[in-house]
């Protein structure tokens, strides 16, 4: 259960930003754990993922996953644990966090590098063996047809047992993302209803997927996206966010467990929920270089 204490004082963003690693958990409003290695923190995700699905099989109880496609390093080990001690996914409801899309809001085809959808079927539930596989009426993707009944779906599930997902450079979780027109104001308690929509990738997210899985060729990375809401993700029954990004994620992070809650970074509006913890590697608990670089 997250105790964190919002009544502190509140840090300047330089405070926030030289603190060391290992006193973070005292001033952040979330609880922390840093792994000294990243390979220990994916198979803890793994293993969590499949002991709750074993669980609720074994208690004759259905589960509810929000995934995402990132972090992804654990998948391969827990198609590994499932399908070496035969956790059935029959009974497991999984709602996709979001999905890219063209300019035009197109879906990509399923066998386009960058579709959450045909990543997910080639590395997760294609990989599991045929007979624990989940029923494919149990596989749920946002798309611009179904996002008015997403939120709806969830909840008609009894809401998600679990969501995890990474937090984004720019502060989101998903692609929420935020604001960035000075034409029109969302505030926050938009932000935290907001619910399965259409929206544009925003400069900075753009750019960073590019420099880390493009090259930095930004023509490659699709511009739009359909997502989830805080809404959704704020009212699953545990959360988790973790990241291994090292210097890309390193003031995201601190802005994380650290700042008020705040339109600006979507993401520190994980601080309001109850069960919620955040799992990093030591590179990303790092404060920010203030060296210049000679390269």
């Amino acid at each position: 259960m997250n105790t964190a204490d919002h009544s502190r004082t509140a840090l300047t963003w330089e405070q926030m930003m030289q603190i060391a690693p290992d006193d973070l958990a005292k001033h952040g409003r979330i609880p922390l754990t840093i792994y000294d290695r990243a390979g220990d923190m994916f198979e803890r995700l793994a293993r969590e993922i499949a002991d709750l699905i074993k669980t609720k099989n074994a208690a004759g109880e259905p589960t509810v996953l929000i995934l995402p496609v990132g972090p992804k390093k654990h998948y391969p080990r827990l198609v590994e644990i499932c399908n070496a001690e035969r956790i059935s996914w029959k009974a497991v409801t999984c709602f996709n966090m979001d999905e890219w899309m063209d300019w035009q809001c197109r879906l990509l085809p399923l066998d386009h590098p960058w579709s959450f959808k045909g990543y997910m079927h080639r590395n997760l539930y294609e990989k599991l063996d045929p007979d624990l596989r989940p029923l494919e009426a149990n596989l749920f993707f946002p798309d611009p047809e179904n996002m008015r009944f997403y939120s709806g779906w969830i909840a008609e599930r009894g809401g998600a047992d679990l969501c995890y997902g990474g937090f984004g450079y720019s502060g989101h979780i998903a692609n929420n993302e935020p604001p960035f027109s000075r034409w029109w104001h969302v505030g926050l308690d938009d932000m935290r209803n907001s619910t399965t929509r259409i929206l544009p990738l925003n400069d900075e997210t753009l750019i960073a997927f590019s420099h880390r899985s493009a090259g930095g060729d930004t023509k490659m990375i699709p511009p739009m996206a359909v997502t989830i809401g805080m809404k959704d993700i704020l009212s699953s029954r545990r959360l988790l966010l973790i990241s291994d990004s090292g210097a890309w994620k390193q003031h995201t992070l601190r802005v994380l467990l650290m700042h008020e809650p705040t339109v600006d970074y979507p993401c520190t509006l994980a601080q309001e929920h109850p069960n919620c913890e955040v799992w990093v590697d030591r590179a990303t608990a790092e404060p920010p270089s203030r060296i210049m670089n000679d390269s």
